[in-house]
């Protein structure tokens, strides 16, 4: 009898059990409940309106997912990637444009979709004191958009943009040089520096490159090399305290100028 019993309490509950599934199992089958793109499309919009990101991210999936191929599922993806990125889920709005990408890459919205991801790229851009990868990441999207579309205002932001990636990837080269200046790794930072002149010329961080330039190459006992870099700093920033450092060094002076008609160091370099 107690065996009994039990049986038919274990019956019952696998019978409970099932019961729950097929319950839950109708409830998302009810969920799912085919709309008209357009008050589909809208509403997903409205909640954009509302700034429900993440609710309009979930209808505009749904007009993907029920009108697949058609030019409302084209519009739902970018817009879609967009709502990503208004709620600062940045991955989220680089693969679903580069998803858009893939699909319609000649479609009318790739413009809008290679400016996206490198938005979200250069949003994710991080201090100088930590890895500049995402920087180079937003540099080369950028460039992207510049390079196909450069007559779009798209472009245009995009130029802007790169001006600021530049000097953010200056200053982690500078950074880094002058860490190497310190702990007299003078070789090392020296190549720094030049990288900021040779490929970062037009970021504010050019003339304290120069300088630094001056300070490596005369802690290597190099002082025409000094002395050519000072050159180019005064030439280039004559009235930066950069240049009054590196006079400074170079003739041991408290960093004034040669009177008007001396002859030191720089009339020796530059015939002006």
């Amino acid at each position: 009898m107690k065996r009994s019993l039990v049986s038919s309490l274990s019956v019952l509950t696998v019978a409970l059990v099932l019961a729950g599934c097929n319950s839950n199992r109708q409830a998302r089958e009810l969920a799912y409940v085919e709309r008209p793109v357009e008050a589909l499309y809208n509403a997903a919009a409205d909640e954009m309106d509302s700034r429900d990101y993440v609710s309009a991210i979930e209808l505009f999936n749904e007009v993907e997912r029920q009108h697949p191929y058609s030019e409302w599922a084209r519009r739902a993806t970018l817009m879609s990637a967009y709502a990503s990125f208004r709620s600062r889920r940045y991955d989220d709005a680089i693969s679903t444009a580069q998803r858009y990408l893939s699909l319609n890459p000649a479609g009318e919205g790739a413009p809008y979709a290679y400016h996206l991801i490198a938005l979200s790229y250069f949003q994710q851009i991080v201090d100088v004191g930590r890895d500049q990868r995402t920087t180079e990441l937003a540099r080369d999207a950028l460039n992207d958009v510049v390079r196909r579309f450069p007559d779009t205002d798209y472009a245009r932001d995009a130029r802007v943009k790169l001006d600021m990636v530049s000097d953010q990837l200056a200053g982690k080269e500078m950074e880094i040089g002058r860490w190497y200046l310190r702990h007299n790794q003078h070789l090392a930072a020296v190549n720094r520096f030049k990288t900021v002149i040779d490929d970062f010329d037009t970021t504010s961080h050019t003339p304290e490159a120069l300088h630094r330039l001056v300070e490596a190459y005369l802690s290597l006992g190099l002082r025409d090399q000094a002395v050519a870099a000072a050159s180019v700093l005064q030439y280039n920033y004559p009235d930066s305290d950069w240049y009054e450092n590196s006079y400074a060094l170079i003739e041991g002076s408290n960093g004034s100028r040669r009177q008007a008609g001396g002859k030191g160091w720089l009339s020796r370099i530059t015939p002006w």
